[in-house]
């Protein structure tokens, strides 16, 4: 990957829809060759896909939050398998420390993250925090 990808890589990263033409002008490269760029870095599997940044509290989940999850090895198939097909889970993470598992969540409502951090507890200990705030955005690192 050389300085020239990385270009192409910011621009998409900061809009996913930057048309083939200003990736290929920002890059000082023609139309196929930059179109010919992003193909490469989609096959190598730099590129994984493409994504809208979603407003969840306009969607009306207005609840976001962090759930701690401390599971057993065994029983870490099955939560995946539930979490992996519910639509309110964001993100889950395998980490170390007293957890093993930590999910970014969004809820309409306290009571719908009450009852699904309860069903939670079927799986293990478990450690909520309510997002007040976002002060830094979810963004790429291309560097």
């Amino acid at each position: 990957m050389d300085a020239t990808d990385r270009s192409i890589l910011k621009s998409l990263a900061h809009n996913a829809r930057t048309p083939v033409k200003q990736l290929a002008q920002e890059a000082f490269l023609s139309s196929p060759a930059a179109s010919s760029r992003v193909e490469r870095l989609e096959k190598k599997g730099v590129i994984k896909g493409y994504q809208a940044m979603l407003d969840y509290e306009a969607l009306g989940f207005h609840i976001m939050a962090f759930v701690n999850v401390a599971i057993a090895p065994e029983r870490q198939p099955a939560f995946v398998e539930y979490v992996s097909g519910c639509p309110n889970v964001l993100e889950c993470h395998h980490i170390t420390g007293l957890y093993s598992l930590i999910l970014k969540v969004a809820f309409c409502t306290t009571r719908d993250l009450e009852a699904f951090v309860g069903y939670l507890q079927k799986y293990g200990k478990t450690e909520t925090q309510v997002v007040f705030s976002t002060l830094v955005e979810p963004r790429q690192i291309v560097e």
